[in-house]
């Protein structure tokens, strides 16, 4: 096992709360049908997502939206690999602040829904905690506004998939991170990247320190010692990719088939991950979307099946 047993439960716990709140979020943004009369007098079925602050989702065309966000994605990260080939740290930082706040604000609109003003108030606190996360750096904020991002941004997502082109993002995606972290080390340097430069990184963030390490601190506070040696503290990390490409599967299985699909997805991706922790080895760089993905394939299989 890569970390003690108690970091591990905590990242999978983030996790599956992550997932469970994106649950409630595309719920509340659900595509309705809703009858309209367009210009000539007649009537026409309309889909609504009620959206907050105007956002419209494109034509529910998968195919065409499926290659709209693959051409996006890379990009995006053709755009990063530019930054930090130019070294534009604010620039990226800034980004990270205006999506952070973008994905912020749809959740908290969502689960504010019953608030006068509601979509204002969820603005105004999306900016604060995107503040607190971004410039602050604390980590409570940040692991907390996390499990807030995501939802929000899966919830736009949600509307431009279907199961086939969800599943064969995934499949894409698992292949592209099983590259990037085992054959080109992308993954590892950008993380380090975000970390170290940006000084904001995309996914849950738990620094600790081992048993040898605290062993250490503790000898030096009994003695109270003033050396300067230092005390390697421990990063574990689960990239925010990991975290919304399920989060959108889980979302699009509850607007098809219901509630108790969509939590055996959720349950699938959880599973996938937790063997991921259980089988990894310290000091080593793991892919999490290939297991996610086939913890969800595996999920979506069992739904097919029963429902």
């Amino acid at each position: 096992m890569k970390h003690s047993i108690k970091i591990t439960l905590l990242l999978l716990a983030m996790f599956f709360i992550a997932q469970l709140v994106g649950l409630v979020v595309n719920s509340v943004y659900a595509p309705a049908n809703i009858q309209a009369v367009n210009s000539t007098g007649q009537q026409v079925n309309l889909t609504s997502y009620n959206f907050p602050y105007g956002i419209e989702p494109p034509p529910n065309e998968p195919q065409f939206n499926f290659i709209s966000v693959i051409v996006s994605f890379a990009l995006g990260i053709a755009i990063i690999f530019l930054i930090m080939w130019l070294r534009a740290e604010t620039i990226l930082r800034w980004w990270f602040f205006a999506v952070i706040i973008l994905g912020l604000a749809i959740s908290l609109t969502a689960l504010l829904q019953y608030l006068p003003n509601s979509s204002w108030v969820a603005l105004v606190l999306a900016v604060v905690l995107a503040y607190v996360k971004v410039f602050k750096r604390d980590i409570l904020a940040h692991n907390f506004t996390e499990i807030l991002v995501y939802p929000g941004i899966s919830a736009i997502f949600v509307s431009l998939f279907n199961i086939l082109f969800i599943s064969l993002f995934l499949i894409i995606i698992s292949f592209y991170d099983m590259y990037a972290v085992w054959y080109s080390g992308f993954m590892q340097k950008m993380a380090r990247y975000q970390m170290k430069k940006v000084r904001v990184f995309a996914g849950f963030f738990v620094p600790y320190i081992g048993s040898k390490e605290r062993k250490l601190l503790e000898k030096f506070r009994s003695m109270k010692s003033k050396s300067s040696k230092k005390i390697k503290v421990q990063v574990a990390i689960l990239g925010g990719g990991d975290i919304i490409f399920p989060m959108i599967l889980a979302g699009i299985v509850l607007n098809s088939f219901g509630i108790i699909p969509a939590l055996i997805v959720i349950a699938g991706a959880t599973s996938a991950l937790g063997y991921l922790f259980y089988t990894s080895e310290k000091g080593k760089f793991y892919p999490a979307m290939p297991f996610i993905s086939v913890g969800c394939f595996l999920a979506l299989a069992l739904v097919y099946l029963l429902f």
